[in-house]
């Protein structure tokens, strides 16, 4: 199948991008035709957010955003940010940053299934089920496209009754919106360098539950941001509470995972953190209806790589434009498809059309004029700042904000987040309590609130470099922290019958598509790649 633009993934950033080229093609009367994959069983299925959105790129793109409908039901009426000890909370000034005045608490994921619309009836073609596994090249090797993957490959890598061959779809301009540590992305960064000027991103992991509390509990508007307990002041995250419609709350934990101790568990933080005595009562008679976890970008404006290549452009998480103190990347994901949009378009305008893998080579200085690079810019310390702990990072922002106002003489550096453990013998355990499955839950109580499901006759898509690394290095060495880095349960290790010879089983079907595993294993031994098209979660309203 070819196309003018094939675009990789349906988020926001995706979306945006297609419904631009249509909204320029149909201002131009020269077509342009583009389509959309989406790995998800639909458009939504895999998006999960906190979520605020700050609506400067919606108005962007539909100035009569209220008149289409957009899912944008409940705006921001008040902020509170909390500093937490174990049994007591202190309220603190709401950074600047973190002021949402404007701005809406979503379901990014219905906001998603909105856009789609939107771009539908401009004539993109979105096909979701399909999941690209592999990138194809012209001769010259610049990109030509992508293919989707075989369906109904068995695990012995034989084809069963249901086979389907993958489809090619070839197009002038890949466009890579995979959203945070795409599979196809990693490839395409190494193929052309283009991480070369670029700090090492750095990423943390975000774990969210949907609850339906009771009405006399219930604050439509309110935004709650807290930070302090349950981690120790050298671990950096926090939480929110986004109250929205329908007595419905959204709560999450995100911890930066450039985190220290091995012994650590995201998944076990966030749920004693449920535990605080501010934090319980919301809870308590209520019920929890949904739940997943996702990889986030947090190196911003240093970690920003090179953006197009000879056939494509990369848009949104894919590259990391996540605006880390306002925790927002919405905004800047779907401004950096309307630039990506324009310059193809312009590309298009100037280049033989009919031609495969130019480069779009003024994208990124286009997106450097953009109030998207002012953002982020401004904002590039406070992230590595927090490196030096709680303290130093709230002082050197505040410095870095009021005094410099963004303009500080000196830029700090990221570092790869793997690189981060320390040996397990050199940190002390802790000592995670028990579920109590009212407010607190195990992880396989929550993987099946998160809808996840895989056809389990087929490769595992979570992949080992070396077999023996897990036994021989992870647990030796670290305790075996896959174990708990995972919000999913999908690593785990087991021993035979007299307690002997430990091996690493690989619960593939667990897997909620959150990457942390491919970020933050010490090795790098983890390479996840993209399972059959409609497998993973499937997020109703996250």
């Amino acid at each position: 199948m070819e196309y003018d633009v094939v675009i990789v993934g349906a988020g926001p950033s995706g979306l945006s991008t297609a419904i631009k080229l249509r909204q320029i093609s149909e201002a131009t009367g020269k077509d342009i035709s583009v389509c959309v994959l989406e790995k998800g069983s639909e458009v939504g299925a895999h998006i999960l957010s906190g979520a605020v959105l700050e609506p400067r790129a919606l108005f962007e793109l539909f100035p009569d955003w209220k008149e289409r409908g957009a899912p944008l039901n409940t705006p921001v009426t008040s902020d509170k940010f909390l500093f937490l000890t174990k049994n007591a909370s202190f309220q603190l000034p709401t950074p600047p940053q973190m002021n949402n005045h404007g701005n809406y608490i979503i379901s990014l994921g219905n906001f998603c299934r909105w856009l789609a619309e939107q771009a539908e009836s401009l004539g993109v073609e979105i096909y979701p089920g399909f999941a690209a596994s592999e990138i194809l090249f012209n001769p010259d090797g610049s990109v030509k496209g992508v293919a989707t993957g075989d369906m109904g490959i068995g695990k012995d890598g034989e084809q069963t009754p249901n086979y389907t061959q993958g489809i090619e779809l070839h197009a002038k301009q890949t466009v890579f919106s995979e959203g945070v540590r795409g599979s196809l992305t990693k490839q395409i960064f190494e193929k052309f360098q283009l991480r070369k000027n670029a700090d090492p991103q750095t990423f943390a992991i975000g774990i969210k539950e949907l609850w339906e509390i009771s009405p006399d509990k219930h604050k439509q508007g309110l935004a709650v941001h807290t930070v302090g307990w349950p981690i120790d002041n050298s671990t950096y995250g926090g939480s929110f509470l986004y109250h929205l419609e329908d007595n419905q709350v959204s709560v999450g934990y995100v911890i930066g995972l450039d985190y220290q101790n091995p012994h650590l568990s995201p998944f076990d933080e966030f749920q004693r953190f449920k535990l605080h005595p501010k934090i319980k009562p919301y809870f308590e008679g209520g019920r929890r209806i949904a739940y997943g976890a996702r990889a986030l970008n947090e190196g911003g404006y240093q970690s920003i790589p090179d953006l197009s290549f000879p056939g494509g452009l990369i848009v949104g998480c894919s590259a990391g434009f996540l605006n880390v103190p306002k925790i927002k990347g919405t905004h800047t994901a779907m401004k950096s498809g309307i630039t990506a949009a324009e310059s193809i378009a312009q590309t298009f305008a100037k280049e033989n059309k009919e031609e495969f893998g130019v480069e779009v080579a003024d994208y990124k200085e286009q997106l450097s004029k953009s109030w998207l690079w002012s953002e982020l810019f401004k904002v590039r310390n406070i992230r590595p700042g927090f490196r030096a702990g709680l303290l130093f990072g709230f002082i050197h922002a505040a410095i870095d904000t009021y005094i410099f106002k963004g303009k500080a003489p000196w830029t700090l550096k990221h570092h790869n987040d793997h690189d981060s453990l320390k040996l397990a013998s050199h940190c002390e355990k802790i000592d995670y309590p028990k579920p109590d499955g009212e407010i607190s839950f195990d992880k396989p109580s929550s993987v099946f609130l998160s809808n996840t499901n895989h056809e389990e006759n087929q490769p595992a898509h979570l992949k080992l470099k070396d077999d023996s690394v897990p036994v021989d290095y992870n647990l030796k060495y670290y305790d075996a922290p896959e174990q708990r880095f995972c919000p999913a349960g999908v690593y785990e290790i087991v021993y035979d019958d007299q307690g002997l010879m430990p091996q690493l089983q690989i619960n593939a079907q667990n897997c909620v598509h959150c990457k942390t595993c491919d970020i933050k294993d010490m090795s790098q031994n983890i390479n996840w790649v993209v399972p059959e098209g409609g497998g993973g979660p499937n997020y109703p309203n996250m």
